[in-house]
């Protein structure tokens, strides 16, 4: 073979030279500086989540954060200082490596030295409809960014979404550093003004430091409302002033209590992140099927403190041959004709509202169980001389409602079923629109159509697409039909094979694919559509503790998170569920990465081959 001209020799050695260092990752090398005029790379994707409504980042282009990056803002509001401290260290700190990470793209050698916050209105209190909107821009060769929002609110999710931009990319030429799209603009709003989780501490005990811990969960996820479940039938965790033996008598033990201190620490750091606590003190009854289709007392915890006001108080919740007394263990109800049930309630409620500053309070009232209140005598007389179990919880409602919403100046949410129960209801009369706002579980969009119908606002929290409790079995003792030996009858209802419920009365378990689904306005007119506040999925706790709770509520709260700030479709109108299975499958691995212990949703073969493990191509 010939000897090269010694002018290609040359030519070969400063290509050679000046060939750039490659990033991790990167299926080609990019250089370490940025071009006059990168070429446009389309393929590029921004991984955030919940997905933002509007990104524009026309090249491949990424810069380095300094290693003294900081967030500048005039921190009038202290949620927003809080958030600002928090978001600087994790930015500094995390150093997330992706699944499958970004390739082609070119490392800016200008470093993204600050971040500017600008915020226009900064008094603005956390509340219903809180304006959430922001926009985010990295300007390329610049040395910064912007997040400009209406609200501290909205910085806060503007602060989020920067986090998640910043990933582990550029390997030496970076200096070690997380990078960031340069030149990217991303204008930002959510969907729904009430996204949020409901988390039932009453059954099984959650620690405060569980309860922050899944409070930054949903800060990484932009939901906004905490919806507290704190008491049911079975305990009465929450220590209030003005009567304190409820707690007293009616928590699994001193340990196993929330102090004032904790519940103002709870809300205080609720708020560092946007996040609103709703508090949920389910009166006269209890407020979900669990076990099998009958009402359910909820109010049983408060029988050790005041037994006189409380029927069919700790008995057997299902005797042989009777009318259950509750839909699963822990039997109660307040008696609406004790005078005394009212000062107790009224006292309750005022000690929550002072605790807790939202303008929502819960009050529960669903399910009624009928043989409850039937089991005192007074009540059975009340009925024989012509009363109904209607004028019963009528008489409850008159006497708490206008109490809440007037004198302590609360918007009042109850569940559906004091207007769509099966058994007991109120009317419409008794429920102003103005003051009320009723949440869903039953029925799917068929429930919800029939609130908004009526004229209500509604929260959505449909239990066959959004309770993550749901699929895990029966867990009621003694129970003989797990017994069975031989294969289920075909055309009678399955509880052990394949397809049954297992005793779960609302199989089967919620994946991520069907919350993630769910459009909970379906069905709805325009004008309907409006009263639809936003949604909550659930977590009940009769098999959850602080053991499992990271991997009940996540990735799949995070679904709800996403169609709930942007929705669940894309820009053609169609159901994004295969894109959002590549994007979860790598948000998960980043919360986890955040120590947030998220179930897997694929084997991890999946993640490294994106699209392989789909039904359909």
């Amino acid at each position: 073979m010939a000897a090269l001209p010694a002018y290609l020799l040359l030519l070969l050695l400063v290509l050679v030279i000046l060939r750039p260092a490659a990033a991790p990752g990167a299926a080609s090398q990019p250089p370490t500086s940025e071009p006059h005029l990168p070429p446009p790379l389309l393929a590029q994707k921004v991984q955030v989540w919940p997905k933002p409504t509007s990104i524009s980042w026309p090249y491949a282009v990424y810069a380095p954060l300094s290693p003294s990056f900081s967030v500048r803002a005039v921190l009038s509001h202290p949620s927003l200082r809080q958030a600002v401290a928090f978001y600087t260290r994790l930015i500094r700190a995390e150093r997330h490596a992706p699944l499958v990470p970004p390739a082609n793209y070119t490392l800016s050698r200008v470093p993204v030295r600050t971040l500017t916050l600008s915020v226009s209105d900064p008094d603005v209190p956390l509340g219903p409809a809180v304006d959430e909107s922001y926009t985010l821009s990295v300007l390329p060769d610049s040395g910064s960014a912007d997040i400009s929002a209406a609200t501290p609110w909205g910085a806060i999710r503007g602060l989020e979404t920067f986090s998640q931009l910043a990933w582990a990319g550029g390997g030496a030429a970076s200096g070690g550093q997380p990078i960031v799209p340069s030149g990217i603009e991303i204008f930002d709003r959510p969907h729904f003004t009430h996204r949020g989780i409901l988390l039932d501490t009453a059954r099984n005990f959650y620690p405060v430091r569980d309860i922050l811990h899944t409070l930054r969960a949903m800060a990484f996820n932009k939901l906004n409302v905490f919806h507290w479940h704190i008491t049911d039938a079975q305990s009465f965790p929450i220590v209030l002033p003005t009567v304190p033996n409820l707690a007293n008598s009616g928590s699994y033990s001193p340990t196993m209590r929330y102090t004032e201190n904790d519940v103002r620490h709870i809300v205080s750091f609720a708020a560092s992140f946007g996040i609103r606590v709703i508090p949920e003190i389910d009166m006269p009854v209890y407020s979900r099927l669990s076990v099998a289709r009958f009402g359910s007392g909820h109010t049983g915890s408060w029988a050790g403190a005041y037994p006189e006001i409380v029927t069919c108080a700790n008995r057997f919740w299902a005797p042989h041959a009777e009318p259950a007394l509750a839909a699963e263990p822990g039997t109660g109800q307040l008696n609406p004709l004790n005078p005394k049930t009212y000062r107790v309630a009224q006292d309750v409620l005022r000690d929550m509202v002072a605790l807790f500053p939202d303008p929502y309070l819960h009050g529960g009232a669903d399910e009624v169980n009928t043989a409850c209140w039937e089991d005192d005598p007074v009540v059975r007389r009340f009925l024989a001389e012509g009363g109904t179990h209607d004028h019963l919880l009528e008489l409850f409602i008159n006497a708490t409602r206008p109490f809440v919403a007037q004198e302590l100046n609360r918007t009042v949410v109850y569940w559906e079923d004091v207007l769509l129960g099966p058994k007991v209801t109120v009317g419409p009369t008794i429920l102003p629109r103005e003051t009320t706002i009723l949440q869903t579980w039953n029925d799917g969009p068929e429930n919800t159509k029939r609130v908004v119908a009526a004229g209500y606002r509604a929260i959505v929290s449909s239990a066959s697409y959004y309770y993550l409790d749901c699929g895990h079995g029966g867990w009621v003792g003694n129970d003989s039909r797990y017994d069975k030996q031989e294969k289920e009858r075909e055309g009678t209802p399955l509880f052990n094979d394949p397809g049954g419920t297992g005793g779960s009365w609302c199989a089967p378990f919620k994946t991520w694919q069907r919350v993630y689904d769910y459009d909970i306005l379906h069905g709805l007119t325009d004008d309907e559509a409006q009263l639809v506040l936003g949604g909550e999925v659930a977590l009940w706790s009769e098999q959850s503790d602080e053991t499992v709770l990271d991997a009940r509520l996540w990735p799949r709260a995070a679904a709800a998170a996403e169609t709930l700030w942007s929705g669940n479709k894309g820009s053609n109108g169609k159901k994004r569920y295969a894109n959002a299975t590549d994007r979860l499958n790598d948000w998960r691995h980043r919360m986890v990465e955040r120590g947030i212990r998220a179930e897997p949703i694929q084997p991890l073969w999946c993640s490294l081959h994106p699209g392989m493990c789909n039904l359909s191509q």
